[in-house]
């Protein structure tokens, strides 16, 4: 039988980190993409790299209808050639569900079956290290194929995962820079998309608006650490429970104190009198973080899109709330928040909201 190589795009971190290193921030909503160049691309670099034709480029998202069926950007993506959609579903809390146990549970059963000899996972998450283990026992290569970063380094991949796969490789560029393009550029991007793409430009869910945001803080910020740390990947991050501040941390978590002020949480129904411990430094970053997300959110948002999310205040929607989360931690390179943080996060949010985003 003639050997084959295979995609398993998990959507969620590609398109997170994706808009990342367009935007400067994970929002999901902040990005057009072409589809159909970007998904040539990513078969034409796993066909360079493992030397073997592509049996089937596999799509796995969380459907964003009721009960996971396919928006109509999903199916326009499972209408490509050699695409398989696999969907998992969306909670009514705006989390997605059974994503990462398709992934898994397909590369197990791919390997056991010895469908594929080099399966090229595109996902940063660590809860994919078993399947991947299991995969590679019946015989099967596995790479993790990353999204670069700015400087050129894999965005939000667990070393964990790094270490179980057989090798890691990054997406090239410019198959990020050309086919994903900030939302508010996307009538002056049109017209350099490649002529089959030109009728099937599918921009993500969300509003338009041809505004531009803010620009995004900039990751000369950020700070360093004399060891690697473990990197946040955005599905871990999403799900992530908080853990109680040990009064020390990334980013100097027992710097000066900040004051006393109600903080409320999104899964929350009281706010929470707490006085912040945080280093000014550790605060500015959280305000770049918090001005980023909401300028990209302002410049897509509909009149409707903000008044429904003023009219929620103190709650913050889920997806806002999740990208806040993951560009923070992707910031401080750390795998989990504390409260601390969250809070302080969460208030600067609506200080951000308050100045830049009605």
């Amino acid at each position: 039988m003639r050997s084959h190589c295979a995609l398993y795009v998990d959507a969620g971190y590609l398109l997170a980190a994706a808009a990342t290193r367009v935007t400067g921030t994970s929002l999901r909503g902040s990005v057009v993409i072409s589809y159909p160049d970007l998904v040539r691309r990513l078969v034409e670099q796993a066909e360079t790299l493992s030397g073997l034709p592509l049996l089937r480029l596999n799509w796995y998202d969380s459907g964003n209808r009721p009960g996971g069926a396919p928006d109509p950007t999903q199916e326009s993506i499972g209408m490509l050639p050699r695409v398989k959609l696999r969907l998992g579903r969306t909670s009514p809390h705006g989390e997605q569900k059974g994503v990462d146990l398709r992934i898994g549970l397909d590369l197990a059963a791919h390997g056991r079956n010895h469908v594929v000899d080099i399966m090229y996972l595109v996902s940063g998450d660590d809860d994919l290290s078993e399947a991947v283990e299991e995969a590679q026992s019946h015989g099967a290569q596995v790479v993790i194929l990353a999204v670069p970063d700015p400087a050129g380094r894999p965005h939000a991949v667990s070393n964990h995962l790094i270490r179980e796969s057989d090798g890691l490789e990054l997406v090239d560029p410019p198959t990020i820079d050309e086919t994903i393009r900030p939302r508010q550029l996307q009538p002056e991007a049109v017209g350099e998309l490649s002529p089959e793409a030109a009728g099937v430009v599918v921009p993500l869910p969300g509003p338009r608006s041809a505004r531009r945001p803010d620009e995004p803080a900039g990751a000369d910020s950020a700070p360093t650490a004399s060891a690697e740390p473990e990197r946040p990947t955005p599905a871990i991050l999403a799900h992530s429970r908080p853990q109680h501040p040990t009064g020390t941390g990334p980013g100097g978590l027992s710097g000066a104190g900040g004051g006393s002020k109600v903080a409320w949480s999104s899964s929350s129904d009281h706010p929470v009198h707490r006085t912040h411990t945080l280093s000014p430094a550790l605060i500015e970053m959280i305000d770049d973080v918090c001005r980023g997300v909401v300028g990209a959110w302002r410049a897509t948002a509909t009149k409707e899109d903000r008044r429904r999310v003023t009219s929620e205040r103190p709650f913050i929607p889920s997806d806002l709330d999740r990208t806040l989360l993951t560009d923070l931690s992707a910031r401080l390179d750390v795998y989990d928040i504390p409260d601390e943080l969250r809070y302080r996060l969460r208030e600067q949010f609506w200080d951000a909201m308050d100045e830049i985003g009605r």
